[in-house]
């Protein structure tokens, strides 16, 4: 379950920034890359900006850090720490609820896999060298 949630974690991260890099790169490298928006109002943003958040400045790279993560962890007998799982859950709900429509359930299914592992490896009993 733990190695489903991390390859689905990743899958959205670099989904989101892949797709989105994809999207509006061509109409915005120029701006991020000549320090166009370096002091713009973040209330009153321009489309490169606003291009900006949605790909590098946006939770797409970390979400694929925390992935990759949880596959390492995973990979090592360690079972992630139940926080990542409610963060990620609260962040898609919150997500959810501000933007609408979006691929935030996966998410849901990635913290609820995360869970679900970590309490089978709860009831596992513990194996004591001899």
């Amino acid at each position: 379950m733990i190695k489903w949630a991390g390859w689905l974690i990743i899958f959205i991260g670099a989904g989101h920034t892949v797709s989105a890099l994809a999207l509006t790169t061509p109409q915005h490298a120029e701006a991020w890359f000549s320090a166009a928006i370096w002091h713009e109002d973040l209330a009153a943003m321009s489309p490169a900006n606003g291009a900006y958040w949605l790909t590098f400045g946006s939770f797409g790279p970390p979400q694929v850090v925390i992935g990759v993560l949880v596959l390492w962890l995973d990979r090592r007998g360690i079972v992630p720490p139940t926080f990542i799982a409610w963060t990620l859950a609260a962040n898609a709900v919150i997500c959810g609820v501000i933007f609408g429509p979006a691929p935030w359930p996966v998410d849901l299914v990635s913290a609820g896999l995360l869970l679900a592992g970590a309490r089978r490896a709860a009831r596992r009993p513990e194996t004591v060298d001899s």
